[in-house]
């Protein structure tokens, strides 16, 4: 079928001028490529990356793309934004301006540069949009392929949509129709994130439609040292669908062939959307007219023919051609629509850049003005007058200049009465700045975990001594049951109830869709968890075991942790991610690179619970609030034995507090996790030798200790050891540095501060390896020893 014949229902009429919007926006958004490039040559904008040679195939899918439907894309997408209505002239130009106000730059804010998009999933205060009457766009990020996992999620949000019973769908899906949209350069298909979530997407039968944009090359490198056989369609035939077996459907188009890839569309969405079958979309013959960035030209690795073919199928020429044959205009016509195109891109650019610059122009006359009166008063006249005479001439003023300025003349004013105004200026100005570049880490909602209040746990008169897998379970079950929106997965999750059993017999409570087994891909559970928290969901996403994060930390670390604020708080995936660690004895299963971890999430809550009664805490308390977490169970306590509270899943473990587990006078020691055991244990033996040491339970390192109690205990003790099992340097110059920069504790001390870390290397196997690699309690005691030593010699001579 083609595309002519799908619009059998339009008269001529009306399907001419769909055309010509088509053409329209394509010429548009090919002139604002164009006018971009230019921009930023010229230095007014920092990079460029764009959507030329991919619009006619961005129109195609904007057709079949219906409202609460999600995109999510690659940075060259600006004409799909435009024909769906979520991107004008003057937005696009804000974005690579960087202009830092969500009205003129709606994508990010300033925060991230042009070319990524995104819509509002959230209102001003944090609560949801009605996600199915708007057309949606999951926010881009840069890294190759990145944007596949969350797409899985997004697209699977709609199966357990149509699936499960019981959640309120009004703002989130209607019977789980809603397709979600991938596209993905040809070269970043080469991603094992890619591959991976291919994988995925077809074992889960969900409705995704993945388009590969393929001008046959990856900036400078052709397909042919990119991808077998330099064909994606071609090596992924395996996964065609037939009778026998469920796959996906696989369609391959001429990216300049407008009425086919219309039909193409077409067919793709109503195949996912009916079906829930994945789609792949190979889009081939584009081309990239400007080639990869503005850091190069294309000239400089195509060849002539190369580059006289690609004028020739240039999908907008070749548009204008079908046009002109099918006489759906005249060449009189199309070349008014050009010119008009380029009058309403330069006039959009300029109204961009006025809106950009005209409020810093006007800080600027105001501190001119500040600065003409502080030179006044000055000794150092001369010099200011020079400053002021530079900031005024500045015609591409960015804020930074401003505050250059003012804190160089600070510097010639600091002994003189006038730069208190000045100081006065510099801290205004810089409070009313930052948020508007630093804001929405984390939620600003009332719903934001530091709202949370704590709920202890209630014990009958004679409360049951149960393992602590146990308790874990049977919150897990009051809380599916409290929350019907919760769903969690990961590796041995469903059928076995998880490795530990701490989710024994949930499977078969709660059905597959709810508690479900997935592949070992930690990636793409990630990502289904990104998804599907995007979309109104609260997912659990299951890492089996601490060591396994690494393979899911890029995407944690550039996608989860990063989108509230790089969405300047427009959109928000609560994801709490499940695993566990510390302890257990074996290269790969025994690691704790907390500090790797919590340097590379900021952004997501990081839950280190020293028992499962803790960590239940942690999770009810997270499913009552709208920020991603990641809680670290502890290894060796499923089998140990706990008080099984009677209020399950209503206690509250809150976040950013440490509970204090032993008072003492002589020495702080901070640790959290299994390793509390052995600190306990040490203390206890200190105590003995007349050490009275106060034992700290950090239990959340992000947030950490928000009520600085540490330091209120280290200005009793005046010493302080901190005790990890991560490397040297890791978690525990994290806390130190917490400590001692965030807390001042360094005021209190009367002993060096120190830390007890783990060996540089991985764990050793078996009991003696973890003896020799990680803190012991004979380790413990001696550290504090040798501290107590070097204060009171006399009281505490040298063990060794």
């Amino acid at each position: 079928m083609t595309g002519t014949e799908t619009k059998q229902a339009l008269s001529f009429t009306d399907f001419r001028t769909e055309v010509i919007n088509d053409y329209k926006t394509a010429v548009i958004s090919r002139e604002c490529s164009l006018l971009g490039r230019r921009e930023v040559l010229t230095g007014k904008a920092k990079f460029g990356i764009f959507g030329d040679g991919k619009e006619l195939p961005q129109l195609a899918m904007a057709k079949a793309f219906k409202n609460g439907d999600f995109r999510s894309g690659y940075y060259r997408d600006q004409t799909f934004m435009m024909a769906i209505g979520q991107l004008t002239i003057q937005q696009f130009f804000a974005g690579l301006y960087g202009h830092p106000d969500l009205a003129n730059e709606p994508m990010s804010a300033g925060r991230q540069m042009g070319g990524h998009f995104t819509t509002h999933s959230l209102d001003e205060n944090g609560n949801w949009n009605n996600l199915t009457q708007q057309k949606n766009s999951s926010s881009d990020i840069s890294p190759t392929a990145g944007q596949m996992p969350r797409l899985l999620g997004l697209a699977q949000a709609s199966k357990i949509y149509r699936n499960v019973k019981g959640i309120d769908t009004e703002k989130f899906s209607v019977n789980g129709n809603e397709v979600a949209w991938g596209t993905i350069g040809n070269a970043s298909t080469s991603e094992g994130l890619f591959f991976e979530t291919i994988n995925a997407a077809g074992v889960l039968q969900v409705p995704m439609v993945i388009s590969v944009w393929d001008d046959d090359y990856g900036i400078s490198v052709h397909a042919r040292h990119q991808t077998t056989k330099e064909n994606i369609s071609e090596i992924l035939k395996g996964f065609q669908r037939d009778e026998d077996a469920k796959g996906y459907e696989i369609i391959k188009v001429k990216g300049w062939d407008y009425a086919e890839l219309i039909a193409a569309y077409e067919r793709a969405g109503e195949i996912a959307r009916t079906q829930h079958v994945p789609v792949l979309m190979h889009i081939y013959q584009l081309t990239q007219p400007q080639g990869h960035s503005t850091s190069g030209s294309h000239e400089r690795y195509k060849n002539s023919d190369r580059l006289a073919w690609e004028g020739e199928f240039d999908c907008n020429a070749q548009m204008r051609k079908w046009i002109l044959e099918n006489t759906f205009a005249t060449e009189e016509e199309l070349e008014a629509i050009e010119q008009q195109a380029k009058a309403d891109v330069l006039e959009g650019k300029k109204d961009a850049w006025a809106a950009y610059q005209d409020p810093i122009k006007a800080e600027r006359d105001a501190f001119v003005t500040l600065l003409k009166d502080v030179a006044a008063k000055s000794d150092n006249k001369v010099f200011i007058d020079k400053h002021i005479s530079s900031i005024a001439t500045v015609k591409e003023l960015m804020r930074k200049d401003l505050l250059v300025i003012a804190r160089k003349v600070l510097r010639l004013v600091i002994n003189e009465p006038v730069k208190e105004s000045l100081v006065a200026w510099i801290k205004a100005y810089t409070d009313e700045n930052q948020p508007k570049y630093s804001s929405h880490l984390y939620s600003q909602s009332d719903k934001n975990v530091l709202n949370a209040k704590e709920v202890l746990p209630e014990y009958g008169d004679n409360p049951e001594d149960a393992d602590g897998r146990m308790i874990m379970r049977n919150n897990f079950d009051a809380l599916f049951t409290k929350y019907p929106e919760t769903l969690v997965f990961g590796e041995d999750v469903g059928n076995i109830g998880d490795v530990n059993q701490g989710l024994e017999g949930m499977q078969e409570k709660y059905g597959e869709f709810r508690v479900s087994d997935a592949g070992i891909r930690e990636a793409t559970i990630l990502g289904q968890g990104i998804g599907m928290a995007m979309r109104g969901l609260r997912p659990i996403a299951e890492i089996q075991y601490l060591d396994y994060l690494l393979y899911a930390l890029q995407i944690m670390s550039d996608d989860l942790a990063t989108l509230h604020y790089r969405t300047a708080g427009r959109q928000k995936a609560p994801l709490i991610i499940r695993t566990r660690g510390h302890r257990l004895e074996g290269i790969w299963h025994s690691g704790s690179p907390m500090g790797m971890i919590i340097n590379a999430i900021r952004g997501i809550n990081v839950l280190v619970p020293r028992n499962m009664t803790k960590a239940a805490g942690f999770y009810n308390t997270l499913l009552e609030c709208d920020e991603p977490a990641l809680v670290v169970e502890c290894l060796n306590g499923y089998r140990l034995k706990e008080k099984m509270p009677i209020n399950l899943g209503e206690f509250k473990t809150p976040l950013g507090v440490v509970e204090t587990l032993k008072e003492g006078t002589d020495i702080t020691l901070v640790s959290y996790g299994s390793t509390l055991r052995l600190v306990e244990q040490a203390a206890k033996e200190l105590q003995e030798a007349g050490i009275d040491a106060e034992v700290i339970d950090v239990q959340s390192l992000l947030p950490f200790d928000l009520s600085h109690d540490i330091v209120k205990s280290v200005a009793k003790t005046n010493r302080l050891l901190v005790i990890d099992e991560d490397v040297p340097g890791g978690a525990s110059a994290y806390i130190l540095q917490q400590v001692l920069d965030v807390q001042d504790a360094y005021k209190h001390l009367d002993s060096k501060p120190d830390t007890l870390a783990a060996k540089e290397h991985r764990p050793a196997y078996a009991t003696d390896g973890d003896y020799f690699s990680k803190p012991s309690v004979e380790d413990i005691y001696e550290k504090v020893y040798a501290i107590m030593h070097e204060a009171m010699p006399a009281k505490y001579p040298k063990l060794y």
